[in-house]
This record gives C-alpha cells, sequence and structure tokens, in this order.
C-alpha cells in the first residue's frame, strides 16, 4: 500500500550547495539521503514529495556543512501482511516467480501459485502446472496476497515479501477471466 506521510528528519546540505536556493538543496539532501531507503517502521520511501518546513540551520565544529531540522511530505511503500496487490511477473525460477508489486518484489514459492504442481520449463523461461495446464511467465499480470514481510533495512535489496495466490480471486489475470466465463453446459441449462 502506498501512503503519503509527514515525515521530519534532520539533513545535512554539504558546503558545495550553500550558494544555491536553501529549499532546493535542502529538498535534494533530503532524495538523495531517503529515497529508496527501507524502514522497518515506515516502509520504503519512493519519494519526497515537499517540505513543509525548514527550520534555522546549525553549524557542527570542524564539519563545512549546514544541517536543517526539515519537516516534509513523503509517498511510502509498505507491505501490509494479508494484502492483495496486482503486479507483474519480472522473472521465474525453478522454484518459483519474482513479481513486481511497487517498490519492491515479491516472492511467489512454486507451491503457492496453484493447488496443481508445478514445473519450470527453464527453455521456455516458464512455470508449467501439470494437470490444469496453466502457465507463469515473464510479463504476465497477476493478482496475489502478501503471506510474509521481512524487511532489511542495512541492505534493502535483502529484504523479502512472499505471496500466494492460492486462495478464491487470485491468479494470473487470464486465470481469472477463464473462471468468469460461464462453463458451455451452465449456458444451456439457463437457456432450457
Amino acid at each position: 500500500m502506498y501512503k503519503r506521510m509527514k515525515l521530519k528528519d534532520t539533513i545535512r546540505v554539504a558546503p558545495r550547495l550553500l550558494g544555491e536556493d536553501v529549499g532546493v538543496s535542502v529538498k535534494d539532501a533530503l532524495k538523495e539521503k531517503l529515497e529508496g531507503r527501507v524502514d522497518k517502521a515506515l516502509g520504503s520511501i519512493v519519494a519526497v514529495t515537499d517540505i513543509e518546513e525548514i527550520g534555522e540551520g546549525h553549524i557542527l565544529v570542524g564539519d563545512g556543512a549546514v544541517y536543517y531540522d526539515v519537516t516534509f511530505d513523503a509517498i511510502v511503500f509498505v507491505p501490509i501482511l494479508q494484502e492483495v496487490m496486482e503486479g507483474l511477473v519480472v522473472e521465474t525460477v525453478e522454484f518459483g516467480a519474482f513479481v513486481s508489486i511497487g517498490a519492491m518484489d515479491g516472492l511467489l514459492h512454486v507451491s503457492q501459485i496453484t493447488d496443481d504442481f508445478m514445473s519450470y520449463d527453464g527453455k521456455n523461461g516458464r512455470l508449467i502446472s501439470k494437470v490444469g495446464n496453466r502457465t507463469l511467465s515473464e510479463g504476465d499480470k497477476v493478482r496475489a496476497r502478501i503471506v510474509a514481510v521481512s524487511t532489511n533495512e542495512r541492505e534493502p535489496r535483502d529484504s523479502k515479501i512472499g505471496l500466494t495466490m492460492r486462495q478464491h480471486a487470485l491468479g494470473r489475470f487470464e486465470w481469472l477471466e477463464d473462471a468468469r466465463k460461464p462453463k458451455a453446459d451452465e449456458s444451456k441449462n439457463k437457456d432450457e
């Protein structure tokens, strides 16, 4: 889920930026420091959107930079357990598929794709079901539920989001459309 949050931080403006407009320098420094950062309490900071207040600058002994207390608005991506997300399969591997669900990727393990057994077709880079004749490959749009979240502040790339599609109304978009279509036998019964 994306949220707009009002945050506060102390930002360091390097000496080389002191001749420019303070608002521009502070916003650039905030973007450089925070955008892309993962925080367990906040989530992933996607963008600094607006500066609300810049406090008085402070200089520390031995450092030519100026430090400002800043109140600002930011767009933050927070993965929430049990939330249903729509995303795009960005990679398929032997053990599952990676799905882009916003600012982060989630792992859809092969055991969580369908009730059917899925095997990996390395030649074509896709996952294939044994019985249901379903495939999942790069570029497919899917709807999945978040079932596990593990964020790593030090190494954001090591953050993990677990997904499932083994519930009602979840899956590859084409599978969902096929499930909505009436079966041939059902349409005959309705006409009679």
